[in-house]
Formats: C-alpha cells, structure tokens, sequence
C-alpha cells in the first residue's frame, strides 16, 4: 500500500488536516474547523490561540476517524507537514504553556502609530528603510511590529520578557511547539519562508539579525530556532499520531507555491483566501522590487538544499470581503450565493467596490487608506454590489500582477490560481477577463495543504515523497480564456483605479471611531476565554 501523508493547515477563518497518497497527490480525506475572530476594537483582529491548537487536536482525530471508517489504516501516515497563517503572531510562556495575550492576526492594525513612531526614527523617514536586509517596508503587516506592540503594551508579556519565559512564534511555531511536548520537551522552531516574513530576519544571510532585532528592540532569546522547510523537527507526543514525525513546515502561500509545483524560476500562483496573494518563483537569488512589491523567501526544500526565493504581491481582503457581505451587511446568507447573485447582475453597473478595509496592501502599502464604494445610483442593488466586490478582487490582483511584470520584465503568459475563492467559476472567468491571459485552477485545490505535505514527504528520514521533476503527480485542471476585448478590460480597470484614489489618506493613527480624537490603541487586559480542556487523545 502506498504511504500517505499529512497536512495541517492552519489559516485565517479555518483549521484543516488533509491526507495525501504519496504517489498520485489525491486527497483521502480531510475535516475542517473554524476558526473565530475577535475585534475588540476598530481595526484590530484577534484569535484565540488555544482555540487554534484544539481545533487542531479535533481535525486529527476527526480525520483519522474517518480514515478508519474508508478501512485506511492510519499507520500508512508516515509523516506530518505545517501550513499557516503568516504573520500572526504570538506569545506564550515556556514554564506553563500558556499564551500569554491572544494572537494577532496579519490582517491587524492597531500597529499603525508604532510604524509611524519606527519610520520617524530612520534616516529620511522611509518606510523602505529595512528593506535591503528583509525585503519588507515597515508595515503593520509583518510580525516584528505586533511583537513590538505585545512588548509595549501587555504586562504579562512584559513579565514574561524579564523572567526569561517568553516565548515568540508565528502559528506555525506555536503549534509544532505544542504538538511536539509543549513545556515537556516540545521543539520551538520556525521554517525560512515564515521566518522571513517577521522583520527580524535577514533573507540574505538566511537567520535572526542583531541589528534588525535592535531596531525593534526584540530580544533574540525569545526567538525560534530556524530550520529548513523540510526536515524531521520532532514528533507528535500525544493522540492517534503518536510518534510519527513533523517533517514540513511552510508558510501558506509558500506551500501554495509548491504545491502548484512552481519550482523553475518564473512559474507564479495566485491563491484566493482571507486575503490574495501572488508569488513569483525567482529561483536562488532574490530581487528586490521597485514597483511595491515584497521579496520573500519561499522555500527551502531540505538542510543541504539552497533557499529559493519570490516575489509577491499581497492583498488584504479577498475572501474576506464575501465575509463581510454575508456576516456584516446580510447581503447574502453564505459565502456560494455571491456567485448567483453576482451572476444574475451580469455587471457591476458602474458601481466599484475598493475593500481596503485594512488599509491597502501591495502596490500602495497605504494604511490610510480605508474601503469605499462608488458609482452608485438608484438603480443599484446588492446584485450589482455582489458583482462590484468579486471584480475587487479580480481588480486587486490585476495591480499586483502589473507591477510583477515590470519588476521582472517578462510578462506572465498564464495564471496558476488556488485557494478557496477559485471554486467560484464567475470569479475565475472575470479574473481572465480582467488580466487578458489565461487562468489556469487544479481540480484538487488544496494547493496550500498539498505543498506542506510534499515537504514533509520529501524530508530527509521520510523520502517518500519524490520532488524530481519527472516524478512529480500529473494534476489534472481547468483553464478560463478571457472572453471580453481589451479595450473594455482596460476601462474597467481605469474606473477601478479612480476608485482607489477616492480610497486613500482616510484614516491617521490618532483618529478614533468615536470622534473624540482620542487615541484607542492601548491594550485593554486580556482575559484568555474559559474553553473545555485540550482532548488529545482519541
């Protein structure tokens, strides 16, 4: 019987374990679980990371149960493979395994007057100031910042620091912490590629930097050790997979890009999640963008292997903007009815949708900016506005896919896309529409988990899974041609523009929802939720 695999995949709004054939890339099985946010203020975004880690525990063993019922003996899993939400960004203490503050997710902006108060301290006040060490501008995005922010403004943290029991990881050193002992042994570790996006790592020199973790003032000792994407990092401790090995671990559009299979220099995905983000594999050596994009590391597939690196294009609300129709407006009841609705509009009738309801991401990097609909008349309805927010999205990937093309001066012939969005088949024909070049989606589009079950396969220790190319799985795919002339593209995506400078400069770090002027960034004390105890056993 051929081995199997597993993935945890650890995002935004869900957690998910998956189970691969080693041989044929086909999903055996899988469950999901999701995930809830917290937004104790405006603009922040908050979860519980002990809720993460059960909701772990739970898609495990649900899965391994479901294995049983299909008669799949789940010893055929050889190994494990982490995937995560980059940038959130926690705290825990090592002596009681207890988080110290809940995680702050990527998507958060509480940071913003930290970044204004970093950027004022450089020379020039540029936000661009690190950039020749990590590839990232100073943004409330990356996790150094959430860090810094943690360090200032929570007690238990301070504390923690003092004492020398704060630990700092980003989700995927949290959960491999806690699946591999926890404060018994557990290993606290992170991969290059989520390492990479934290501001305290030099991609070049390829680990922590003294001088970036002084910039922040980050004490080093609180960080994790920084291993390769792929190799044997501990094993499980408790539960049905006691003892089998965590050999994986990639942030999640690292592994969305792997497992695209994008590993010659110039092949490029798109994954539409929570958020959308387009990586461009740019093989051993990185280069830097002048056109607002982020050079990243995006893998590195084994100890003796060299670390590849990407360019990518990230933007805050992709998925999440169906969210909030659905959750916020009650425009629709679930997240497959936008693709009737929207469909039975047939056009936006002139009316824009700019989501940047956490600022706006790549190109602009503006976090003033804040979201914004336009165009409207008395003839418009939530059919038009359904219609105006998948073409956001759409609008969204076509800037960051401009700005790839003049950083790397070959223009992308055709679009890998993934990612939970891509089932959408209106969204995906609008996308090829808007880029004027084909996109091209896998059948089997958990790409994400797929890319962190290949590490792990690959890992020294494990070997079975194969990355040569001429043994990688044939993945069968559906391919959309743009069907609208470029003239009426490009004048779209003018008007979308239009939008998106009614969108910028809205919002400063001192203002307040309540119109007072006051500043409402402070940390209010955290009380960690009661939850029924972690069940790790099956």
């Amino acid at each position: 019987m051929e081995p199997l695999v597993a993935a945890i995949d650890q995002g935004t709004s869900s957690t998910r374990f998956l189970v691969f054939n080693t041989k044929t890339a086909e999903l055996i099985s899988h469950h999901q679980v999701e995930i809830k946010q917290h937004f104790p203020k405006e603009g922040w975004v908050e979860e519980d990371p002990r809720e993460i880690l059960q909701s772990v525990y739970e898609c495990l063993e649900q899965t391994c149960q479901k294995l049983r019922q299909l008669q799949v003996d789940v010893g055929r899993i050889r190994a494990v493979g982490v995937t995560n939400q980059r940038e959130t960004t926690l705290v825990w203490d090592k002596e009681t395994g207890e988080p110290l503050y809940n995680a702050i997710v990527w998507l958060d902006l509480r940071t913003q007057s930290t970044v204004e108060r970093l950027i004022s301290k450089t020379p020039g006040r540029s936000k661009n100031h690190l950039k020749h060490k990590t590839g990232l501008p100073i943004s409330t995005y990356f996790s150094a910042v959430k860090l810094r922010w943690l360090l200032d403004n929570v007690a238990a943290v301070q504390e923690a620091v003092q004492s020398n029991r704060a630990m700092f990881g980003t989700v995927d050193s949290w959960i491999i912490w806690c699946l591999t002992g926890g404060r018994d042994g557990g290993v606290h570790i992170t991969d290059v590629s989520n390492a990479s996006r934290t501001m305290l790592f030099n991609i070049y020199t390829m680990g922590w930097d003294p001088e970036l973790c002084s910039f922040f003032d980050v004490p080093m000792e609180m960080l994790p050790d920084v291993r390769s994407s792929s190799e044997i990092y501990g094993r499980m401790k408790t539960g049905s997979l006691a003892g089998v090995p965590i050999s994986g671990c990639l942030g999640d559009q690292s592994a969305a890009l792997v497992g695209q299979m994008c590993f010659e220099e110039g092949q490029a995905k798109n994954t539409y999640g929570t958020g959308c983000f387009l990586l461009r594999n740019t093989g051993t050596k990185p280069v830097m963008s002048d056109h607002g994009l982020l050079t990243t590391v995006a893998y590195q597939l084994g100890t003796d292997r060299p670390a590849c690196y990407a360019l990518e294009g990230s933007v805050a609300i992709a998925g999440a903007v169906v969210r909030w129709l659905k959750d916020n407006m009650c425009i629709v009841q679930s997240a497959s009815e936008i693709e009737q609705l929207a469909a039975e509009a047939g056009t936006s009738y002139g009316c824009y949708f700019v989501p940047a309801f956490s600022g706006l991401y790549a190109p602009y990097w503006e976090p003033s900016a804040r979201g914004i609909i336009c165009g409207l008349t008395q003839f418009t309805n939530r059919k038009h506005l359904a219609f105006a927010a998948l073409e956001a999205v759409c609008f969204q990937t076509r800037e960051i896919l401009d700005a790839m093309n003049q950083d790397c001066c070959i223009p992308l012939s055709v679009l890998g896309v993934d990612g939970g969005m891509t089932g959408n088949r209106l969204l995906m024909q609008l996308q090829a529409d808007i880029l004027c070049i084909p996109v091209v989606r896998p059948t089997m589009s958990e790409t994400t988990a797929l890319g962190a079950a290949m590490a792990a396969g690959a890992a020294q220790g494990v070997d079975v899974w194969s990355l040569s190319p001429d043994q990688l799985p044939h993945v069968t795919s559906e391919r959309y041609e743009p069907q609208i002339n470029t003239e009426e593209s490009e004048f779209r995506f003018a008007r979308w523009k239009k939008a998106v400078q009614k969108a910028m400069n809205w919002e400063t770090a001192d203002s307040s929802s309540t119109g007072t002027g006051k500043k409402t960034n402070g940390a209010p004390r955290w009380v960690p939720p009661t939850l029924a105890p972690l069940r790790v056993d099956p």
